[in-house]
């Protein structure tokens, strides 16, 4: 009995070596992978309205988009665009504040925060995208939303009401997959009739949320007619906008009208070329029967207002925080500016070197062919700006991101009066050669007089051809009644104490200031285009910035 008892033992104790040994050799042998998990990282932005797009970044997520699952506090979301480590979705109707899932691949991930859904707008929202071979009336108890290029084709209006509110979406929800944001373009012979007031502005801006809208949202708005430019025709439009330029004279051409209308966080339609960019509001060969009053340009990734050729007059601009130049002329602009004022913020500027009035003729080149009229047969740039204050630095400025109040090259022929110009490393700077710019200021076909340049490292600076020393004799020639106020002396202006303010400026001199005397009469500003004033700058005792613009739009709710 003994020896069975020990025998059995023995067995037991083998069998158990032998499971232990098979378990073992199991575990060694196993080659099966571990499936990659799927997780979320972050959302951004963590809140949102109902009808935005957020971002889902984690791993092992599916890159079709269909193949993916997302709910938003439990409701299913859509699925713009797709990466193995990000998602793009759009907030669901119904979706209520709580965590964001995601399944792809068998498996499903749980957000460890809460994403939150802001009160939705109280208006509908209507998406516009593609071409509109139709009339079209925009009103203010609707928002519209533009997705991707939208065209307003030759021979059709789109009236907007006083009010009303357009957004342009980024380029995650282009419906044509090219990636280019919302933009809308007034083609040839189309018309835009965006009539707002003082008390109803109509706004252009951002579709992302309050806190979240940045410079370079949308695209913005482009408007192009059939007055003269002289680029060849074959030349492709910026921005990606299609078509070319090809070849009009139709000076009276008429495009529409700009009354009371804000431009917000705009320039950028082609991200993925962002050197290709847009103003907040371009006008390309657009005429002077067309309307241009009151309209205030804000956050423009690139240039504030962008004049390319045409005949196109223009009051009451105010360009706020851009990125790049404030008033950009080129192509052969032969348009009159009055009353514009730019607001910079010194921290955001264009490391090229950002200015306030820039202009040039033609570029690659000069495209020389005499005073007005070139070898082409079509116009050099020569618009007149009148009653122009452009505010950079306060403190002594610096280099990097900004260059000049004034900049002009190329040979252009523009014209500017009673104009002063703030906070700019150089005041003005002339470049060109010797048939070009240095013939224009000989001439006269340049004219700067009764301008003022305030808190300047250098007042007048000369390139190319042009010496330093010219371009003082020129701005300082009697009779031009220009003037240079020394940083010792930048008190005497007696500017508004909120003039340099970014969220509430007052911009009206103090009632002894010298800004309010001494304008330059006659000339180029006895065209009746011009309203006669006696002061220098954009302002004088009139306030017309009042009830239409601004200066707080980050936080602007334009939903309600």
């Amino acid at each position: 009995m003994k020896t069975t008892k020990y025998m059995l033992t023995a067995l037991f104790l083998l069998l158990g070596l032998s499971a232990i040994f098979v378990a073992c050799k199991h575990t060694t042998d196993d080659t099966t992978p571990t499936p990659a998990k799927t997780t979320i990282t972050s959302i951004d932005p963590a809140t949102a309205p109902v009808g935005s797009t957020i971002a889902i970044s984690g791993t092992n997520f599916s890159t079709d988009p269909a193949s993916n699952t997302i709910t938003i506090g439990g409701v299913t979301a859509t699925v713009v665009s797709a990466t193995s480590t990000r998602l793009v979705v759009v907030v669901p109707v119904g979706a209520t504040t709580g965590p964001v899932a995601v399944t792809a691949g068998g498996q499903t991930a749980q957000s460890t925060g809460s994403f939150t859904v802001t009160i939705p707008s109280l208006k509908p929202v209507k998406e516009i995208k593609g071409t509109y071979f139709a009339n079209l009336n925009w009103k203010k108890d609707t928002i519209y939303l533009l997705r991707g290029m939208v065209y307003i084709p030759a021979d059709y209006t789109l009236t907007i009401d006083p009010g009303t509110v357009i957004k342009g979406a980024g380029p995650e929800l282009d419906p044509a997959g090219q990636n280019m944001s919302g933009t809308l373009i007034v083609e040839r012979r189309g018309k835009i009739i965006a009539k707002g007031t003082a008390a109803q502005p109509i706004i252009f801006t951002s579709a992302k949320a309050v806190g979240q809208r940045a410079a370079g949202d949308w695209g913005g708005l482009v408007l192009i007619g059939k007055a003269a430019i002289n680029r060849p025709g074959s030349t492709t439009y910026a921005g990606g906008v299609r078509g070319t330029v090809e070849t009009y004279n139709e000076f009276d051409d008429n495009s529409g009208t700009l009354e009371y209308v804000r431009i917000e966080f705009a320039g950028t339609s082609q991200p993925s070329v962002p050197a290709n960019k847009l103003s907040g509001l371009t006008m390309i060969g657009v005429g002077y029967s067309t309307v241009i009053d009151h309209v205030q340009v804000s956050y423009s990734s690139g240039d504030a207002f962008g004049w390319f050729g045409g005949t196109v007059n223009a009051k009451n601009l105010v360009a706020y925080r851009n990125f790049d130049d404030d008033w950009s002329s080129d192509w052969g602009y032969l348009g009159k500016v009055q009353f514009g004022v730019a607001l910079r913020d010194p921290a955001i500027g264009d490391p090229t070197g950002s200015n306030g009035i820039e202009s040039q003729n033609f570029d690659p080149g000069e495209n020389t062919g005499g005073p007005l009229v070139q070898q082409n047969g079509l116009p050099q740039t020569a618009p007149i700006f009148a009653n122009i204050s452009n505010f950079a630095f306060t403190s002594a400025p610096t280099t990097g991101l900004y260059q000049a109040g004034i900049f002009l090259r190329r040979n252009t022929a523009i014209s500017v009066y009673n104009s002063l110009f703030y906070g700019y490393p150089e005041g003005v700077h002339l470049e060109g050669t010797a048939t070009g710019t240095l013939a224009n200021i000989t001439s006269g076909a340049i004219d700067l007089k009764g301008i003022v340049l305030a808190n300047v490292l250098t007042p007048v600076a000369g390139a190319g051809v042009i010496t330093t020393a010219q371009a003082n004799t020129y701005f300082t020639a009697a009779g031009r009644n220009n003037t240079i106020i020394q940083t010792t002396d930048l008190a005497s202006l007696l500017l508004n104490g909120a003039n340099f303010s970014l969220t509430a400026p007052n911009f009206l001199p103090q009632a002894s200031s010298p800004l309010l005397m001494n304008a330059v009469a006659g000339g180029k500003v006895a065209d009746s285009f011009f309203t006669p004033v006696t002061y220098r700058g954009a302002f004088g005792t009139d306030n017309w910035l009042s009830g239409w613009t601004n200066f707080n739009l980050t936080s602007t709710d334009y939903d309600r």
